[in-house]
């Protein structure tokens, strides 16, 4: 079956449960403990999805987790700087809940008004959350009456509001975000443009291989950056100078096999030919790659090139966010480090998708779906053993 939009489901009048990604970053408590949002971008992606849900006369209940609470309350955890920044990104009123279940919360829902806002608490202060379990996906499912996902950033989790809820809800399917990350994300599965580059950035070799073998089939080109490229470096058996970064025996393993098989298809695998101190592309490999790109129809970015946090070594991160935000390319770009520094750069409306998703990006574009979308698509079976 296909993934059915938002649009066509019957959401007026409705309590709409949306499972949205809200795990941003915050700040360092203030003197008086309050946390802020520091980067704002996976709640602003979410806006267009909200806003229709509203303007469609839907009772909006925002469903997420930040963090990694362990299964149980941690006020480091809580939603509620998210919950501010939401209210604040709406300009209306939006109420952050002390729990995700339970009566009082089913209570709260059945009191809002059409396109009334209402965060539940982190869905991870339960441990049952991340177990998938059946019970906490049935506690969820009495606070709603249609089910909507926009977290592609964690579609590929088999958690219980991200894939046992959907399961059991009737009336399910997927916000624009999801609708947005899929049409990139298959087009550089099924029809790049040609040629189609791949820019690896990073640390580790090993996380990404399947991913990159799989993306060796489309591409016509690799260009290699950050403490990455060392793997390969040590993988062709060039010397790597005691300072840098050390790449581990799994990650010059996979660089060698990601290089056979390259070598096999023709690919040139382009790295660097200087650096600046080890931790960034030098000028040279910044010309090079340049070049390189200059051509490209088709460009899917993962990992930046450098420790671009520090500002003497962003220039090779930077330079490349540039120079594709001049290119008529369809640029894509997954992962979190790599859109905070195309963001940092300047040049994020230059990109046509920033992915909100790091991992399940990675993973899409290996397996060609996700968990949390394929529970989309399956037939609904009021008497499937999840109701029973």
């Amino acid at each position: 079956m296909r993934l059915k939009s938002i649009r066509e489901l019957p959401i007026r009048g409705k309590r709409v449960f949306l499972r949205l990604d809200f795990n941003v970053p915050l700040s360092p408590p203030d003197a008086e403990g309050h946390r802020t949002v520091s980067d704002d971008t996976r709640i602003r992606e979410a806006i267009p999805t909200i806003q229709y849900a509203r303007e469609q006369g839907a009772k909006v209940i925002i469903a997420s987790h930040l963090g990694r609470p362990k299964g149980r309350r941690n006020e480091e955890f809580t939603l509620l700087p998210a919950a501010h920044r939401l209210s604040e990104i709406l300009g209306t009123d939006v109420t952050l809940v002390d729990d995700c279940i339970g009566e009082g919360i089913e209570l709260k829902t059945r009191q809002l008004q059409n396109g009334d806002v209402m965060v539940l608490e982190n869905l991870r202060f339960h441990p049952e959350e991340e177990a998938n379990d059946l019970k906490f996906a049935q506690s969820l499912a009495k606070l709603c009456d249609v089910y909507v996902t926009d977290a592609f950033g964690t579609a590929h989790r088999e958690h219980a509001s991200t894939h046992r809820l959907p399961s059991i809800m009737p009336d399910r399917g997927a916000g624009f975000l999801i609708e947005k990350e899929v049409k990139y994300f298959n087009q550089i599965l099924q029809n790049p443009a040609a040629p189609f580059h791949l820019i690896l950035g990073g640390a580790k070799v090993s996380d990404k291989i399947k991913t990159i073998e799989a993306l060796l089939k489309g591409v016509q080109g690799v260009l290699v950056g950050g403490a990455m490229a060392y793997a390969f470096m040590k993988a062709k058996g060039d010397p790597i100078p005691s300072e840098w970064k050390q790449p581990a025996p799994e990650d010059v393993e996979a660089a060698k096999s990601i290089l056979s098989e390259a070598e096999k298809k023709h690919i040139p695998l382009l790295l660097p030919e200087d650096t600046n101190s080890g931790f960034d592309i030098g000028p040279k490999t910044i010309q090079k790659y340049k070049n390189f790109l200059a051509g490209a129809k088709t460009v899917f970015w993962n990992g930046p090139l450098g420790w671009f946090e520090k500002p003497e070594y962003s220039k090779g991160t930077f330079e490349i966010a540039e120079a594709l935000a001049q290119s008529t390319a369809i640029k894509v770009v997954g992962g979190g480090d790599t859109v905070s520094a195309i963001t940092q750069a300047g040049h994020a409306s230059k990109f046509d998708h920033l992915s909100t998703g790091g991992g399940a990006a990675l993973e899409y574009l290996e397996t060609g779906s996700l968990p949390g979308i394929e529970v989309l698509k399956a037939p609904y079976r009021a008497s499937s053993p999840d109701l029973l």
